[in-house]
Order: C-alpha cells, then structure tokens, then sequence
C-alpha cells in the first residue's frame, strides 16, 4: 500500500507555464479595399444624382 502512494505521487508531475521565446504573430490580410471604392462610387453617384445641376 505504501508502495502504491508513493509511486502515484511520483507519477504527479508538474505542469510547467512558461512564456514562448518568440512573439506571437498573427497575420491577418484582410482586404477591405474593394468595400471602400464600392461606398466611395455609390456616394458620389447619390451626390451626382442630388446634384444634378451643376454636373
């Protein structure tokens, strides 16, 4: 009995948190040009369309 508490507690370990050596990276390419030129083109036909008179 004694044997058997003595090698569960070995078989316990230790859990180690350590820091990476290397920061973390994450790239993220997210292309949100084309919404931009899309809302820009639509805005400027609305202001044409108000503005017709001096277009």
């Amino acid at each position: 009995m004694a044997a058997a508490v003595i090698l569960s507690a070995g078989l316990g370990g230790c859990i180690n948190i350590a820091a990476p050596d290397e920061p973390i990276v994450i790239e993220l390419n997210v292309n949100i040009r084309q919404e931009v030129i899309y809302r820009l083109a639509e805005d400027a036909a609305n202001t044409i369309e108000e503005n017709a008179d001096i277009f």
